[in-house]
């Protein structure tokens, strides 16, 4: 989601744990062998394997299994093949959405998509019906407490950061696609990250009227409970107080 309640967006995600340490690991290989096949198998010169990598660390996925969903990706191991595939649609109130998925069978994870979508009263869009509003960016969280905001803001500017702003007690950095890694080397050598990632951020949001956020949120949660799908972007701009209220 955009707008005021990104932050709010995100902090629900990762509040919501998956059902079982298994369900996560499995997710976190996919992802680490989707990147290392798309990107290479170097993490430096890959920001999407770098992170996908931090995250199987801090869930203290087995460095073993680290490194082979690395290697079968660069297809120095042989394994399943995952395909990276994003699916679009509208939800409730005209609101955009963006799925990431990695699967190893596509037709089985449309259909769940599509299932989805009608069940909950959104429309499963065409290739490229909504992407065009959102872009690939670097998003990096840092705590504002015990640190002053302008000079994170001095800082994160002069490592390349392309914007930042204050939300939810959390300074939020922004940065293009291509400069994520040298932002974070730069800015990890002088504050301590909340989290770090790469994300899809939204050119323009769509204010959603209160009698749709519970419907909207429905939708999302259904599609964000999806076995192939990684992540689902929005451009939803909700008040705060009805997400408390939903």
């Amino acid at each position: 989601m955009s707008g005021h309640s990104k932050w709010a967006t995100i902090r629900r995600k990762k509040e919501k744990t998956d059902a079982a340490r298994g369900k996560i690991f499995t997710k976190l290989i996919k992802e680490i062998t989707t990147a290392s096949k798309l990107g290479g198998s170097k993490e430096d010169a890959n920001p999407r394997l770098k992170v996908a990598i931090q995250k199987g660390k801090d869930a203290n996925m087995p460095l073993d299994s680290i490194n082979r969903a690395r290697l079968k990706g660069a297809g120095e191991l042989p394994g399943i093949v995952y395909e990276d595939l994003v699916y679009e649609g509208y939800g409730h109130g005209g609101v955009a959405i963006i799925l990431e998925s990695m699967t190893d069978n596509k037709v089985r994870t449309v259909a769940e998509v599509r299932f989805a979508f009608n069940k909950y009263g959104g429309n499963m869009g065409e290739s490229g019906s909504v992407a065009w509003m959102f872009h690939k960016k670097g998003m990096i969280v840092i705590d504002s407490e015990r640190v002053d905001e302008d000079q994170v803001m001095e800082d994160a500017l002069e490592a390349g950061a392309e914007d930042m702003i204050s939300e939810d007690g959390k300074f939020v950095i922004y940065t293009e696609f291509k400069d994520y890694l040298s932002v974070c080397d730069i800015l990890e050598a002088k504050y301590t990250f909340e989290s770090n990632e790469l994300t899809m951020v939204a050119d323009n949001d769509v204010k959603v009227p209160s009698n749709k956020v519970e419907q909207l949120m429905k939708l999302i949660e259904a599609l964000e409970d999806l076995d192939d799908i990684d992540d689902v972007y929005t451009n939803a701009d909700i008040d705060e107080a009805d997400m408390d209220s939903e």
